[in-house]
């Protein structure tokens, strides 16, 4: 299977108990169905957030016909996508009226084990699933 994988970056509040709260609210069945719902509907097969000290990091993968502007705008746009993004701020270094794209910033990749291509962060990696 052929799909399309963003990496992206976004800070916390540098606070232990914002940190901790910020992991609840993305614990197994605490997110708000409405927004993975609203994901998958914009074609985001998948999605990992990682996080080291106050620094986040986002791994999502997508249909390969994915435009990255284009669907963010989408999501943006989905039921309850903006008060999810309002409820989320309180914890990461960002406004309350930032969509999700203009928090998550997208990731220069500057190496891969027997990389063969090179594409821009906003294009996306197209890979293939074996």
């Amino acid at each position: 299977m052929k799909y399309k994988r963003y990496c992206k970056t976004l800070s916390l509040e540098n606070d232990p108990r914002l940190i901790d709260a910020y992991k609840k609210v993305h614990a197994p069945g605490a997110s708000w169905p409405e927004i993975t719902e609203g994901m998958k509907a914009v074609g985001i097969l998948d999605m990992e957030i990682y996080i080291h000290g106050n620094i986040l990091f986002m791994i999502m993968d997508t249909v390969p016909e994915f435009d990255h502007e284009r669907d963010m705008k989408r999501l943006a746009a989905m039921p309850r996508q903006s008060e999810w993004e309002a409820h989320v701020s309180k914890y990461q270094q960002s406004s309350d009226k930032a969509s999700a794209d203009e928090k998550w910033q997208l990731m220069e990749r500057i190496f891969e084990m027997d990389q063969q291509e090179v594409y821009s962060a906003s294009e996306g990696q197209l890979k293939k699933n074996d």
